[in-house]
């Protein structure tokens, strides 16, 4: 089984890790990447070159039968085991042994030593206390002191906030991370769409309590029945062309509620799937939802393939639906790992069905709450709130957009400067997935020149020249060109100086000269500035300047100080060596 480049080098990351530092990695990799694959390849290397030992941790049978077979797939000469009550297995012996936290937390002395424990879904290992995890990993590590650890998870953080990697927890540190906006442009995962929809839910007064919204809060939201109702009509008519339709609820009576309403509206069956169902019964559902043919009687009649399926927290992790087209986010959340799981069943390729992407109803708020998937960064524990929500509502065309949009990029809505975002719960037309592009004209009132040098950089380090534009009282925009750095970037800067510099005037090889020179106003002064704004991305980007007259070179002896002198700064305040900036700020 040859691996994908991005799972090689997830592989590649961690036995750098586990060769250089003496702690415990974590692999980031979107739902439907293939985390299993890439477990397989560590196992059967532990194994096969150096006589290790390695234990599979997972939370559910279908995460154990999934990783098992992708063992067995990768590696079919080496003698696999499985724990589990669930699956009626309980072996011990074998070199590699696929285990059920639930089944095994207390009984590491019954498996033994090993060398090496992977945990699948590592962001369900509890930071403190006397959870699963924690109890079974602890008795392990006093089995064999020197026991390593490899998490693998796409949601490296927890319900609560905090990223699950911390010097201080059972897994330490992020050894690789693929983005999902990375592995949808590359073609491993189904791009993600939504559409605007017209059903108004009010959310303002949930409480939390654990990081979640509170359960009973949140059914009686949005178990009502003119909403269930509008909803239902709109998720039918909406999903006409959708072949498989994931729906997620807040309970079960909320979620019996809306199989009714789309059985009837749809004239289609709508399963359920809650904690009560039996494991028999689910498998059937599950199996028709894929399109599998289960067998309805002895004379080789088959049950129909379900279209909609309905289901109450249980279908977030472990449940593997390629041909899922289309996720409905009945319920809100405050957990951005939820909300990355609940999506994540749609993002699977499934290019046999004729899948070409996975369509996203959010009636919960949960966009604008999050902001887009493949963006959410988790603060930690008592950070601050940190200002508005990272998404907001266009009220021309209800579409979702980033909160630093000043003009909707789908109908041209200009938002008020004043205007804070409230809270709408309606179904998503964008921000599923950052990326949209804004494009805003500024007049330019001043310009100002001066020497940026990177924080705590090292010896010559090459030093760049920042332009700030003021474009409004107090706003300013910025960008930096680089006349010390070689390649790419030199030739960048030639180019931005040659369409501004006075004819005669000497092209800079330092970020000093270029400061005096442009300080003696030798640089045509903008007037107009392009500035492109991408949602998610930290930095606006200056990609058009409007210019004045170049100005006319000096002749020799004039009054003008030579370049090396130092020129005072027209900018306010010191600006002529800035280090306020992180070194990883720099746009470039």
């Amino acid at each position: 089984m040859e691996l994908r480049p991005y799972q090689q080098a997830a592989v590649d990351a961690v036995y750098k890790h586990l060769r250089s530092k003496d702690n415990n990695p974590c692999i980031v990799l979107p739902t439907g990447t293939g985390k299993s694959v890439v477990i397989a390849k560590i196992v059967s290397d532990s194994v096969q070159q150096w006589n290790g030992r390695v234990l599979i941790l997972a939370h559910v049978k279908e995460l154990l039968e999934q990783n098992s077979g992708k063992v067995k797939a990768f590696c079919p000469d080496i003698p696999i085991g499985i724990f589990s009550a669930g699956l009626k297995s309980r072996d011990t012996e074998e070199p590699v042994i696929v285990a059920g936290i639930q089944s095994v937390y207390n009984k590491a002395c019954d498996l033994g030593a090993f060398d090496l424990v992977i945990v699948d879904e590592a962001h369900l290992i509890a930071p403190d206390g006397d959870g699963m995890y924690r109890t079974f990993l602890k008795d392990m590590k006093v089995i064999n002191p020197r026991v390593r650890v490899i998490g693998l998870t796409a949601t490296p953080f927890r319900l609560k906030g905090g990223l699950i990697c911390q010097p201080e927890n059972i897994l330490n540190e992020v050894c690789y991370e693929a983005g999902l906006k990375e592995m949808i442009a590359q073609g491993y995962l189904s791009p993600l769409i939504s559409k605007a929809g017209r059903t108004e839910v009010n959310l303002d007064d949930l409480h939390i309590r654990g990081g979640e919204f509170i359960g009973e809060e949140m059914a009686a939201a949005m178990d009502n029945e003119l909403i269930v109702s509008s909803a239902c009509r709109e998720i039918v008519d909406l999903t006409r062309d959708r072949k498989s339709v994931l729906i997620f609820t807040t309970s079960v009576e909320h979620c019996k509620h809306v199989a009714e309403k789309i059985q009837a509206y749809s004239g289609q069956e709508c399963a359920i799937v809650t904690g009560d169902t039996s494991a028999g019964e689910r498998a059937e559902i599950i199996s028709r939802f894929k399109g599998e043919l289960v067998p309805a009687d002895l004379f080789g009649k088959t049950k129909p393939q379900l279209k909609f399926l309905c289901n109450v927290n249980v279908l977030t992790t472990g449940f593997d639906a390629p041909n899922t087209d289309c996720i409905v986010l009945l319920r809100p959340t405050n957990s951005a790992g939820l909300l990355i799981q609940m999506v994540g069943r749609g993002t699977r390729l499934s290019p046999q069905t004729g899948k070409q992407n996975c369509l996203v109803l959010d009636y919960g708020g949960n966009i604008l709450r999050h902001g887009p998937v493949d963006m959410i960064r988790v603060k930690e524990p008592g950070a601050g709130k940190g200002g508005d929500a990272p998404a907001k509502k266009c009220p021309q065309c209800l579409a979702l957009i980033h909160a630093a949009y000043a003009k909707c990029p789908l109908c041209g809505f200009e938002f008020p400067p004043s205007e804070k975002s409230n809270l709408s719960d309606k179904a998503s037309s964008a921000g599923i997935i950052s990326g949209q592009i804004d494009y805003t004209d500024y007049d330019v009132q001043d310009v100002y020149y001066c020497v940026h040098e990177k924080r705590h950089a090292e010896p010559g380090t090459p030093r760049t020249m920042r332009i700030d534009y003021r474009v409004g009282f107090d706003e300013f925009k910025s960008e930096w060109v680089c006349p010390e750095h070689t390649g790419y970037a030199r030739d960048k800067f030639l180019k931005w100086w040659r369409e501004r510099a006075a004819l005669g005037c000497p092209v800079p090889s330092t970020a000093r000269e270029a400061v005096a020179l442009a300080n003696q106003g030798l640089l045509a002064a903008p007037e107009r500035i392009t500035v492109r704004t991408v949602a998610g991305e930290k930095f606006d980007r200056i990609t058009r300047w409007v210019l004045k007259d170049r100005p006319v070179m000096r002749e020799p002896g004039d009054d003008s100080a030579e370049i090396e002198s130092e020129y005072p700064s027209n900018s306010p305040g010191d600006l002529d060596m800035a280090t306020d900036y992180d070194p990883d700020d720099i746009p470039f």
